[in-house]
């Protein structure tokens, strides 16, 4: 009953680092980039996009199509970077804890 009590204290110190972890996500900026930077993307660590900068030498009625790959590409790098900003942060707030091999917070 002692163990059951010790997680349950554990679990309940967990769930208030995950809420300021929650705050903590939405202030945290990560930045993906394509075109060797001519596009860039900002978004929160949780997956929010921020804004959008784009090079105007890219600003051409032809090639409308190559601006809208590389928009996509930075969104994807940006989102890559905020999801492994995450896990880096949620490994650390589940350090220690006596979860079984391969589960992952949140659920």
């Amino acid at each position: 009953m002692r163990d059951l009590m010790g997680i349950m204290k554990q679990a309940q110190a967990m769930q208030e680092k995950m809420g300021s972890l929650q705050a903590e996500l939405d202030e945290i900026e990560v930045t993906g980039a394509s075109g060797g930077g001519s596009v860039r993307v900002t978004m929160s660590a949780k997956g929010q996009m921020k804004g959008v900068s784009i090079d105007p030498s890219l600003m051409v009625a032809d090639e409308r199509e190559i601006l809208e790959d590389l928009i996509v590409a930075a969104c994807n790098d940006a989102r890559g970077k905020a999801e492994a900003t995450m896990q880096e942060r949620m490994a650390e707030l589940t350090k220690g804890l006596p979860l079984p091999p391969g589960m992952k917070l949140p659920f």
